[in-house]
């Protein structure tokens, strides 16, 4: 049984985020102190959200927000033209999402009315998270309006000009400053460097929380970006490897959502920077997998059930319900075979199981369980 989200219900918002990886030089100005090129030899960008944040505060995230109307304003088709038309602007057709568990009403019916001039969904969530990541990181992801088509590598940011700070707090009023920030440095957003990667619903917690439909991008910069925090929404940011981000969390030094941690585990699969970029240019095409977590409250701790588990069922009652069981966590863990979850021990500890392959080519995180003597 399919469910419908609808405007309005729920408190459900459309978001997008961007995975900022970044290179990582023996020396550059960016990284400061940081020690040398991890294992990876590539780092993310986290921002940890301030404590007066309403949802998940203190918590590190990747950058990006909700979207607004400006996103898909009309007046964004003057800036990109006359290189790059709708309906695509340069961009293969964006790949459907393979999970329709739950459906979500199209973007224009929470922001700019679909009248045939409003910019297309894939493209206005692009430029929701590159305003975001300027927002809250002052990272511009903008690429001059003549350039020539994006070359199949990784790019750089665009330096910030000196009167960054001036520019974010008119965007942080009105997102529309956004587009005349782009228009006063003749750029526009850099969408071509956004791959699609992944989406994320939230699962009903409780009644009331904050609710996102949430679009995942990856983007690849060569070498790390100066990032200069907003400290009002953010409290900081650190630049961390897949593994180092997974060490700082089990330690408590950080704390990330259950999405954010799956994410870093996907990431792990990936050697170099190199080969996370070929991966996204060779999967341009193919579709794009997203989630709504089903909550299953144990006797002693929950479980976040993924599509393709034995334990998921696409049934609209659960858009505003959990499961549970008396049954211990250990035990429920005994039963299944066909296993996509992340158990729940507690704010610092998840364990990932992965025994399913994915049907549109993507690539599923390792199994990642935690030992018992750390519970």
């Amino acid at each position: 049984m399919s469910g419908v989200l609808r405007s309005g219900s729920s408190n459900w918002r459309r978001a997008a985020t961007v995975v900022l990886v970044a290179g990582w030089p023996h020396s550059s100005p960016a990284a400061g102190s940081l020690p040398p090129p991890p294992a990876e030899g590539f780092r993310m960008l986290f921002l940890q959200r301030s404590q007066q944040q309403g949802f998940f505060p203190g918590a590190h995230v990747f950058p990006g927000g909700v979207v607004d109307a400006a996103d898909s304003s009309p007046d964004w088709l003057r800036l990109f033209a006359p290189h790059h038309r709708p309906p695509y602007f340069g961009l293969s057709p964006a790949p459907s999402p393979r999970t329709n568990f739950p459906v979500v009403w199209p973007l224009g019916s929470d922001t700019a009315k679909l009248d045939g001039t409003a910019l297309p969904d894939d493209i206005a969530l692009r430029i929701c998270a590159i305003r975001e990541t300027f927002e809250e990181a002052g990272v511009l992801l903008l690429r001059p309006r003549t350039s020539l088509p994006a070359a199949p590598e990784p790019g750089c940011a665009l330096p910030a000009p000196e009167d960054v700070d001036d520019w974010r707090e008119r965007v942080h009023r009105d997102p529309h400053h956004f587009l005349r920030l782009c228009a006063h440095l003749d750029c526009t957003p850099d969408i071509w460097a956004l791959h699609s990667w992944s989406g994320w619903v939230t699962p009903f917690l409780s009644s009331g929380s904050r609710r996102f439909d949430t679009a995942f991008f990856l983007c690849c910069l060569r070498e790390p970006p100066a990032v200069s925090p907003e400290f009002v929404e953010v409290m900081g940011y650190q630049w961390l490897s897949p593994s180092e981000a997974t060490a700082s969390f089990t330690s408590k030094e950080i704390r990330l959502m259950p999405p954010q941690f799956y994410e870093i585990r996907r990431l792990k699969n990936f050697v170099s920077l190199s080969d996370l970029h070929k991966f996204c240019l060779d999967h341009a095409l193919e579709e794009v997998e997203r989630w709504m977590p089903i909550i299953l409250r144990t006797a002693d701790g929950n479980i976040n059930l993924l599509p393709g588990d034995d334990l998921y069922i696409e049934d609209s009652n659960l858009l505003d319900n959990h499961l549970s069981t008396e049954k211990k966590t250990e035990e429920i863990m005994n039963e299944g075979k066909k296993l996509h979850r992340i158990v729940w021990h507690d704010h610092h500890l998840y364990s990932i199981y992965v025994t399913v392959q994915s049907k549109s080519k993507q690539v599923y995180p390792k199994n990642y369980i935690i030992s018992k003597s750390h519970l």
